[in-house]
């Protein structure tokens, strides 16, 4: 169970803190360059939470230190990336160089603030599997990546299904992947959490939350995770 945000700001990071606390994520996701970065860093520092890092193209970056030219750059890929539900599939040539120094100083500044080699990527919006990180081969060979939403048959078309499942292979080539990947929303019925677990008991199974909704937040720290998971259904 991996907790998104954590940095974006002391409300996000407080959620994610507590849902760690009662046991019910075991990792989250580091965004930096964002107001309350350096202090989940050092709380994850201080408790031993293993980060990764949670690379942001789309959501300005905030902090008072971030580099003008820096927030610049985000911010020219962040509109390229919104331009149209396709953008993300198409590599631009004109922003590749942006796109190497925005990642690059996203993994400094993970460096900096974490004292470690980020060794686990995701993006926010998912942007991490975007063409041009892709192409660029911007993520380290051999690091933990997130790879695209598990889906039932029919719970998207098959053209969609089928650029994911490619992307998942390319990704697969380079990097580690999970087995399957799912988001904790929706929590009912209360058998599709159960399908879940029962998936993570042959397989390698990330779960993504957010737990500054209040609804994921209720549900992880009040032990119902741990609940379906031992076959009641509260």
């Amino acid at each position: 169970m991996n907790a998104d945000d954590w940095g974006y700001d002391r409300v996000t990071t407080r959620a994610i803190q507590d849902c760690v606390a009662s046991g019910a994520v075991s990792g989250v996701s580091a965004m930096v360059f964002m107001p309350d970065s350096a202090h989940a860093a050092a709380l994850a520092r201080e408790h031993g939470i293993d980060a990764a890092l949670h690379l942001n193209f789309t959501t300005p970056f905030s902090a008072r230190d971030c580099p003008p030219r820096l927030a610049e750059r985000q911010t020219v890929l962040g509109r390229y990336l919104r331009r149209h539900r396709f953008a993300r599939a198409i590599a631009s040539r004109g922003l590749a160089r942006d796109f190497d120094y925005v990642v690059r100083a996203q993994i400094d500044e993970f460096r900096r603030l974490y004292g470690t080699e980020p060794v686990r990527f995701d993006g926010h919006h998912h942007m991490h599997l975007c063409a041009n990180v892709l192409a660029q081969h911007l993520l380290p060979a051999g690091s933990i990546v997130r790879r695209n939403f598990s889906f039932e048959p029919d719970e998207k078309g098959y053209l969609n299904r089928l650029y994911r499942r490619r992307i998942d292979r390319r990704l697969a080539r380079r990097h580690r992947v999970a087995d399957f990947f799912f988001s904790l929303p929706p929590l009912e019925p209360p058998s599709r959490v159960a399908r879940i677990v029962a998936l993570a008991r042959d397989h390698v199974v990330e779960v993504e939350t957010h737990p500054v909704n209040p609804d994921e937040y209720r549900f992880l720290v009040e032990g119902r995770l741990s609940q379906r998971i031992n076959g009641g259904y509260p």
